[in-house]
């Protein structure tokens, strides 16, 4: 039985990998056999990269995403630490209000600034005008843009120390030495996984650079894509310098976070101790709450500017681009949490080939989109793969291959903080590796399921960047109905259809939420049925223990 167990697992284990190699890799082998395949394509890469403009390009937008990162930090961290260790008034809701720009279009936030600062009448070269359509006004945008990103993974990371190395070191230090000396390196890795995350996104980003008129190299691959400079095989040979960034990513990612990553990242912990802060709470309340919304702001600018008019006009312009997105973002998280499931399991427990299969999927996630979108061109734009390429189904791969870290990494988070005892009993009562996965994991981690599922499918409504180059025709997601309509369409539509992302996105939060709190309860009553199964013998096996007909007994896994 032990035997057909670990042949099980090794089955399904290579059956993900595969499908996680065929996802987040053959696209870029895909890109190597198309560009050997272009003629004289040793004269077209040497003129191209060659060139001076072309890394002049990519040096400023990597400059821009170095200062993209700073920016997210800056307003990340801070809001960070007051939010776990000080009495903040509204905490909660400020952590809410503060994320939610997040899981929006980046693109989103542009045109909300474009609202605000330039509303129509104001003159031609007005100066806020000036700011916001230059670099400084990208990386500004961008910046708020992704500080959610850097303010939760940090809080994640300060709710995963333990509380006692707090109080210990407050024994001797004031609050302010432990917090620098001791807390904020503790949870470095997670600080160190958000500033790999930002840079990446703003490296890769299209729809804000391209919105604020600023040149970047995924703006210049996407002009020989999309734009009226087209040469598909100028777009592969400008692919090589972004395959080599991001293999540098993923290589500084394994090699100074790796595992730390995930690990550090407690879900359910206790938290920090919360500090009070006096006669300075009502100040430091309105300094956070005024950060915290900063992000937010564009998104009550947009609502402020369609209004009921604009979501009249936009019934006009929509079509099947709603519907569209909800079943592709639907399919895609689903099959990413089903892989997640595995691999994360997998990974908190430090099984072979995990760590690659991890790393692939890493590859995916930092990857820009336009070179997964290229990638992807290249693998399945052949006449025996039309059944895929022509239709929703190359959207539900590509969104896949980018997206499917996040499931696998939120499972790990879970399941490396418990004890294998609960997997081990089964094991031991004849229960094999599927049954125990689906039986035993599962149920103990439904909430982390759900996430992962929530934020997957979130993130992929709002892509923008891997859809925009291979959507099929008549299959464009609503963020690239926006995009595309951006210039051109009447604003009050335009501003309608963001509102109609807007409320559709926090629909889906407000019932993810919910599913969770409910998963809470859940969780607890599956750890007490888990221990029922596992005393009943789940497995079809004979039942060995110490002696006696009864399993060995197991201690709750959970902390």
């Amino acid at each position: 039985m032990m035997g057909w167990r670990k042949t099980e697992r090794s089955l399904v284990m290579g059956l993900m990998v595969s499908v996680v190699v065929g996802l987040c890799l053959m696209p870029f082998l895909a890109l190597v056999v198309g560009l050997l395949r272009t003629p004289a394509w040793t004269s077209m890469l040497s003129s191209l990269i060659g060139g001076g403009r072309v890394w002049s390009l990519l040096g400023k937008t990597v400059v821009l995403g170095v200062s993209v990162t700073i920016v997210a930090l800056m307003v990340g961290v801070s809001l960070a630490l007051f939010l776990a260790t000080s009495d903040v008034l509204g905490r909660g809701v400020c952590l809410v209000a503060h994320l939610f720009p997040l899981f929006l279009p980046p693109f989103f936030s542009a045109l909300g600034w474009f609202y605000l600062l330039v509303p129509p009448g104001t003159p031609a070269g007005s100066w806020h005008g000036n700011v916001l359509f230059s670099p400084l006004g990208m990386v500004l945008v961008l910046g708020l843009v992704y500080a959610p990103a850097v303010t939760g993974l940090t809080l994640l990371g300060l709710r995963g120390i333990d509380r006692a190395i707090e109080e210990a070191g407050l024994v001797t230090a004031p609050f302010r030495r432990v917090l620098f000396s001791v807390l904020l390196p503790l949870a470095w890795p997670s600080v160190a996984l958000a500033s790999l995350l930002v840079f990446a996104l703003s490296v890769s980003e299209l729809g804000v650079p391209s919105f604020l008129r600023v040149q970047t190299y995924p703006a210049l691959l996407f002009s020989r894509l999309g734009g009226v400079h087209y040469a598909p095989g100028e777009a592969i040979a400008l692919m090589v310098p972004l395959f080599v960034l991001a293999l540098t990513l993923l290589a500084v990612e394994r090699r100074v976070i790796g595992r730390r990553s995930f690990a550090s990242l407690d879900v359910g912990g206790k938290g920090l101790r919360i500090h009070r802060l006096g006669p300075w709470r009502l100040p430091a309340t309105v300094a956070v709450w005024t950060l915290a919304m900063l992000p937010s702001l564009p998104v009550f600018a947009i609502t402020a500017r369609s209004g009921l008019s604009g979501l009249r006009q936009a019934k006009q312009w929509i079509g099947p681009a709603l519907e569209n997105s909800l079943t592709v973002a639907f399919w895609a998280a689903t099959l990413a949490v089903t892989i997640g499931l595995v691999l994360g399991h997998a990974l908190a427990r430090k099984r072979r080939f995990s760590g690659l299969a991890d790393g692939l999927a890493m590859l995916g996630f930092i990857a820009p989109g336009a070179l997964i979108g290229v990638g992807i061109i290249a693998l399945w734009n052949h006449g025996a793969t039309q059944f895929v390429y022509a239709g929703p189904a190359v959207l539900v791969v590509a969104l896949v291959g980018r997206y499917a870290i996040v499931g696998s990494r939120t499972v790990a988070a879970a399941v490396s903080h418990t004890a294998p005892d609960f997997e081990d009993a089964a094991a031991a009562s004849g229960s094999g590796y599927l049954r125990t996965l689906l039986r035993i994991v599962g149920p103990m981690h439904c909430r982390a399921l759900v996430a992962a599922w929530l934020l997957t499918l979130v993130f992929c409504l709002r892509d923008l960047s891997t859809v925009v180059i291979i959507y099929p025709p008549g299959g464009d997601t609503l963020s690239v109905r926006i995009f595309t309509l951006e210039a051109n369409g009447p604003p009050a539509a335009v501003a309608g259809l963001a509102l109609i992302q807007v409320l559709t996105t926090a629909a889906i939060l407000v019932a993810g939420l919910s599913l969770l709190r409910l998963g809470s309860r859940t969780a607890r009553s599956g750890r007490r049925s888990t221990t029922g199964a596992v005393q009943n013998g789940i497995g079809s096996g004979p039942r060995s223990g110490n002696g006696t007909d009864g399993p060995p007994s197991a201690g709750d896994g959970s902390r």
